[in-house]
């Protein structure tokens, strides 16, 4: 995702001045694509940038990012601008911009409802939680990367969203690979039942991503079964905090959780069919 953020800025004539990879030949690659530096450091990105883009993959990432002791973006950060865009707990945002406002810096979640392709494209839905002011400083980014770009509220707001938009989504992939899974079992025409789904009350986005792709057994990766375990183990901790009974989530967290135990979890959500069609979840050793 970040890369091809990276792609579609340099398009659009945005001088991207330095990216970073824990895995440095990743970095060096897109660096060398780009034309721009490829930081060793993190607080050699803030020291390159005004404005600094951030795709982690999970609440402790962001965490060491931004605050581990030794080497973080908030180095002589004055004055910057991170624009966090990753599906994190929405209390990690929160902390981040504390951390950052004692910096004189500002942060802007702007959470992502969209894949690989789109941001390439520059098509991506961006919800954005933090300051009206560092919203519109970010405007202007925001605008070459999204073709939706919806201001949730204060910091914490947006992720909150993201984790229901998560949830939902996750849901209703498992719901579809039970249904096709069944339909299999039953012997019926898989392409004859996508077709009956997609016209009735079964449709849903995810049967146009995934439907296919769950018949075939084709699951390369847009968006990862251990992504989703652990955007949906978000929904369930925040339901947990008010004291809400949420089975579905529950349900397909333990799904997703699964997958990653059995070594799946780099197989595409759509990869969750591999569980539920008869006698695929046996071989879990053929990687798909």
């Amino acid at each position: 995702m970040g890369a091809n953020m990276a792609r579609r800025l340099k398009d659009r004539d945005f001088h991207v001045t330095a990216v970073y990879d824990a895995n440095r030949a990743v970095a060096t690659s897109l660096a060398q694509e780009l034309g721009c530096a490829a930081c060793q450091d993190l607080s050699q990105v803030t020291a390159e940038s005004d404005v600094i883009i951030t795709v982690v993959t999970d609440d402790h990432a962001m965490r060491n990012i931004f605050a581990e002791s030794s080497d973080n973006l908030l180095i002589n950060a004055r004055g910057k601008l991170f624009i966090n865009c990753a599906t994190l707990s929405p209390q990690v945002h929160v902390d981040v911009e504390e951390l950052a406002r004692k910096t004189s810096a500002q942060t802007l979640e702007a959470c992502m409802a969209s894949s690989i392709t789109q941001a390439r494209e520059g098509s991506l839905y961006l919800m954005c939680g933090g300051s009206e002011d560092a919203f519109r400083k970010a405007e202007p980014v925001l605008q070459v990367l999204g073709s939706s770009i919806r201001f949730i509220g204060k910091s914490g707001e947006a992720a909150k969203v993201k984790a229901l938009v998560n949830m939902v989504m996750n849901i209703n992939t498992a719901g579809l690979a039970e249904g096709l899974a069944l339909g299999a079992a039953l012997g019926l025409d898989l392409e004859m039942l996508r077709e009956v789904f997609s016209q009735t009350g079964a449709a849903s986005r995810v049967l146009e991503t995934d439907g296919e792709d769950m018949q075939h057994r084709e699951h390369a990766c847009f968006f990862s079964s251990a992504h989703a375990a652990k955007d949906s183990g978000i929904a369930v901790d925040l339901a947990c905090k008010v004291d809400l009974d949420l089975p579905l989530a529950r349900a397909t967290k333990e799904q997703y959780d699964r997958m990653v135990k059995e070594g799946l979890g780099e197989l595409d959500k759509s990869g969750i069919a591999e569980l539920t069609f008869k006698d695929r979840h046996k071989h879990s050793g053929d990687r798909v």
